[in-house]
């Protein structure tokens, strides 16, 4: 019998690793997803929504990222439906849907992940999620196995947060704080009290739901701090600012240096 376990949602549920950290793949290129996934992240943010990613290239990412100790979570263009059924057949199994507002848009949400009668999404039996037909209990166990975490984005999100935290399915929450900032009018500062205060108040009112909730931070300071406030999972930066960074660095370090005009013996 071919599993189909989601081990990701087993850590949403208390086991494995704690906190689970991970970081964002903004690449779109699935060697750079395969790359970080045996660096030691527990998962990775195949993000949808702010990367040109189509769902053949995902699927690409997916088995890249298969290969390794790493987890994928798919993080969704938009709250719909046709596009849910499309990443899930592709293989995702744990979705985050951005900029959910209400109740209703979280019922949304699961609703469009799950297989009838608790949902409407709809039924394939030959595709990537079920091993092409080969995993024959699939569509049995789709609706325990794939879990949805909702992203809480804006004040308003967050006030909403214990009536969202209590619809069925929604298996975790995630704070955005670069548009939390922003709704916040602290536009790229997320760093600012105000915010801050607000991202340690969601962290209280998940615990007091009794939901898992995560987020993501520019460095491992920041990330830190979200831990402390009480964060559950975390992910730090992305694949692309941490090679960025890494770049500057070097190459400052490198032009503060005297140039060279004969190469050392050991030079490689």
């Amino acid at each position: 019998m071919i599993d189909i376990e989601n081990r990701f949602k087993r850590w949403l549920k208390g086991a494995g690793p704690r906190p689970p950290y991970g970081t964002w793949l903004m690449a779109a290129a699935p060697a750079t997803a395969e790359a970080l996934g045996y660096t030691g992240f527990d998962f990775l943010v195949v993000d949808m929504e702010h990367v040109p990613i189509e769902v053949s290239d995902l699927a690409q990412i997916l088995r890249a990222i298969g290969c390794t100790p790493a987890d994928a979570v798919v993080r969704l263009a938009w709250n719909d439906q046709v596009l849910v059924k499309r990443v899930l057949d592709a293989g995702a199994q744990t979705i985050m849907v951005p900029f959910v507002q209400n109740v209703d848009e979280a019922r949304q949400a699961v609703s469009f992940a799950k297989y009838p009668p608790t949902g409407v999404r709809g039924v394939a039996a030959v595709h990537r999620a079920s091993r092409f037909g080969r995993a024959t209990d699939y569509l049995k166990r789709a609706n325990d196995e794939v879990a949805v975490i909702v992203q809480l984005e804006t004040p308003e999100a967050i006030e909403r947060l214990p009536e969202i935290a209590s619809v069925e399915g929604v298996d975790a929450l995630f704070v955005g704080p670069g548009d939390l900032s922003a709704a916040m009018g602290h536009i790229g500062n997320i760093a600012h009290p105000e915010v801050q205060a607000l991202i340690e108040k969601a962290a209280q009112d998940a615990h007091a739901a009794g939901k898992p909730v995560g987020i993501v931070g520019p460095n491992p300071d920041m990330v830190r701090r979200f831990v402390g406030y009480g964060y559950d999972f975390a992910a730090v930066a992305s694949d692309i600012a941490m090679m960025t960074g890494r770049a500057s660095e070097w190459l400052g370090a490198l032009r503060e240096e005297p140039v060279q005009t004969t190469a050392p013996a050991a030079a490689y």
